[in-house]
């Protein structure tokens, strides 16, 4: 890689100091946080020769930053955002993910060098793992179909293909002006987008900040013909991309993901992606800066992975590229799932405010009791219908909600907060009387792209290394010297009135005692080991066994155990559905079902319960887990409420502050606890 610029902080460990004189920098905390930690001091005043100046690009406001800079002597840097952005454009107010900060130039403009020019043209850009990272991330991007701004919705239905693409852009735009075209550029290449491909339709995508109404485009309703037709529908780009047969751009961003997406555009301005075989480049530049050939994962690379500094809005860091995709994606994930709003029926009081900041970050959530006016409601304002999954009657045409696998430290009984919930519209998890969306996700990951094993393999590390499990309530640790001898089975306990147990358990093992019987005959020599299900502890639900019934069953019961330690200490687990034997399976211990929970059936688990027959996918541990832990369950960072990946959950839940519930929480869970036997008055809908 080339050298660092003199005036880049990188190759120094002392901040640098950097003013400006664009009271922008002072409005945008997201923008000043990011430079701060990239070592770049920003602040008013009057830089001195060894300092730095900033503008914004080629903003209105630049030449006075520049007047400024060669008045004093100081250092010029321009700084732009970065080219995955954020889920509207910056005229929302919504701050960006990532910034470039370039010491030469701008990346749009080709009259100078810029630094992304020269990284391209001279860093090796042979390095394997990058490359593979950069491949990677291309395919992380057109799954989760994310560009520039991700707010739309990718279901939404594209033009038939076939079709020559033509993009337009915001008249005026800097990167059309500084890539030197102009009005005449944008008929030209609407010509040739003609000549070039005699009978096949044209489709003009107009730019969306000119469907907003927020700036002019080049192209107007007078160029449509029975041949030619503006696109204005917010649909995926990447949708837009699979369905044309050609690309034709000036300097759009889009045209740059045309490319990764396997187009050769047809480019008529001169925008960084262009001269560097990757283009059929119409007005090509002049000067030979450019002309290395470079592969589609190469300029990926340089314009995404090495050029710009990227944020982790949740960790308040600097961060990969790979970080900023997961932390777009779920934002990205809970702007499309939301953004119709939800109405909500039969959710108990105390979850409201919670479900509230999962769910109603785009439009408040609509309570109602009665599940029949939540359908009605949810048919008359096209909103989306959900209840909670183990409600007594959930309502047939709504989405399922259930607590995620990750879920707090603390019980629910506890009416501690989740951190993750799972939203089905096809069944729920626990009932394998029906396919549910966990069950698709788990066959469609039977195979993996290497990235994809690589994320599930470290969060299985990470999870295992901190002891992590549903609940994370700690408790006694095992003394393995207290611990019978010999081939230690464990048994945990459930909640026997659980849905899960309901739904998919099955008949021949339904309870806790016949689970020990069953565990006990098919082991008569091992050590068996019974841990009760913290709830049932706890006094909250039903589902304890008397020291007469556990009597010549279990060898010895592990009451306040903590039971991802547990695990550690024993050899294997029977279980009827417990999620404690999806986190046994994470811990590579041998694990036999008695039921049908969501983990069995795979090729995973013995199974001697009643194992539905779709679940025909052999996927390995790592696709099980990406499915489970990664695609299924929504999460929610506790510190900054924003959506977020699984591995900012890891990280709350092992070191920083989680929910825990208020005195009025504590005093309503006693309660429910006292009347244990009596739940179906709590739990009722409304």
């Amino acid at each position: 890689m080339p050298a660092p610029h003199a005036h880049d902080p990188a190759a120094g460990d002392t901040p640098r100091r950097v003013f400006h004189v664009n009271a922008g920098f002072l409005r945008q905390r997201r923008l000043r946080r990011i430079l701060s930690l990239a070592g770049y001091d920003l602040r008013l005043g009057w830089p001195g020769p060894s300092d730095l100046v900033a503008v914004w690009g080629h903003s209105p406001y630049a030449p006075r930053g520049e007047a400024l800079a060669a008045r004093t002597g100081a250092g010029l840097i321009r700084i732009e955002d970065a080219l995955l952005r954020s889920l509207h454009p910056g005229r929302s107010g919504e701050p960006p993910l990532g910034l470039v900060i370039d010491h030469q130039g701008v990346h749009f403009d080709p009259s100078t060098p810029s630094d992304l020019e020269t990284l391209l043209a001279t860093h090796p850009l042979d390095d394997t793992p990058l490359m593979d990272r950069a491949r990677a991330a291309i395919a992380r991007l057109h799954e989760a179909h994310l560009t520039k701004y991700t707010a739309f919705d990718p279901k939404a239905p594209c033009p038939e293909p076939g079709y020559v693409l033509v993009i337009d852009q915001t008249r005026g735009d800097a990167s059309v002006t500084h890539g030197r075209a102009d009005a005449n550029t944008f008929r030209e290449m609407l010509f040739h987008a003609q000549t070039d491909h005699p009978g096949a339709p044209v489709l003009i995508k107009t730019h969306p900040e000119t469907v907003q109404g927020h700036r002019a485009g080049y192209f107007g309703a007078e160029v449509e013909t029975d041949r030619i037709r503006l696109f204005s529908d917010p649909v995926s780009p990447w949708a837009l991309l699979d369905g044309a047969i050609a690309v034709y751009t000036v300097s759009s961003q889009l045209g740059f993901e045309a490319i990764y997406a396997g187009h050769k555009p047809h480019v008529f301005g001169q925008p960084f992606y262009a001269g560097w075989g990757l283009t059929e480049d119409h007005h090509p530049m002049p000067l030979p800066r450019r002309g290395r050939p470079l592969s589609r994962a190469q300029l990926f690379a340089g314009a995404m992975i090495l050029y710009p500094k990227w944020y982790d809005p949740c960790r308040d860091r600097l961060c990969p590229l790979e970080d900023a995709i997961s932390a777009l994606e779920a934002q990205t994930r809970a702007w499309r799932e939301d953004h119709a709003g939800w109405v909500a029926s039969g959710m108990r009081l105390w979850k409201r405010g919670h479900l509230q900041r999962f769910f109603g970050g785009v439009r408040p959530v609509r309570f109602r009791s009665d599940p029949a006016k939540a359908a009605s409601l949810s048919l008359k304002t096209g909103r989306r219908h959900m209840c909670w999954a183990s409600g007594t009657t959930p309502a047939p045409d709504a989405l399922r909600i259930e607590d995620g696998f990750l879920r707090s430290r603390g019980l629910g009984a506890d009416l501690v907060p989740p951190l993750s919930l799972v939203c089905d519209d096809l069944g729920i998890y626990y009932d394998p009387g029906a396919e549910s969306r966990l069950e698709r996700l788990i066959a469609s990951r039977a195979r993996l792209r290497a990235d994809q094993r690589n994320r599930a393999e470290a969060l299985i590390a990470a999870l295992t290394a901190r002891g992590l499990s549903k609940y994370n309530l700690g408790g006694l640790l095992p003394d393995q010297a207290d611990l019978p001898s010999g081939q230690r089975i464990l048994v945990p306990g459930q909640v026997e009135n659980d849905a899960s147990i309901r739904l998919g358990a099955g008949a021949a093992v339904a309870t806790n005692l016949a689970l020990l019987q069953k565990a006990r005959s098919e082991n008569p020599g091992a050590v068996i080991l019974y841990k009760p299900h913290p709830d049932v502890e706890a006094g909250l639900r039903p589902g304890a066994l008397t020291p007469a019934q556990l009597a010549g069953l279990a060898d010895a019961v592990l009451d306040r155990t903590d039971p991802a330690t547990l695990l550690d200490h024993v050899d294997a687990v029977w279980t009827m559905t417990s999620l404690l034997g999806f986190e046994a399976l994470l811990r590579g211990l041998p694990v036999t079902t008695t039921g049908a929970p969501f983990y069995a059936g795979w090729g995973l688990t013995r199974d001697l319960g009643p194992v539905p027959p779709r679940r025909r996918a052999r996927p390995s541990l790592a696709g099980l887990v990406h499915a489970t832990l990664i695609d299924y369950p929504r999460y929610l960072d506790p510190l900054t409420n924003l959506p977020c990946p699984v591995e900012v959950v890891l990280d709350r839940l092992s070191q920083g502050p989680a929910p825990r519930p208020g005195p009025a929480n504590r005093a309503l869970a006693k309660l429910q606890g006292a009347f244990a036997s009596q739940s179906w008055i709590w739990r009722r809908r409304g």
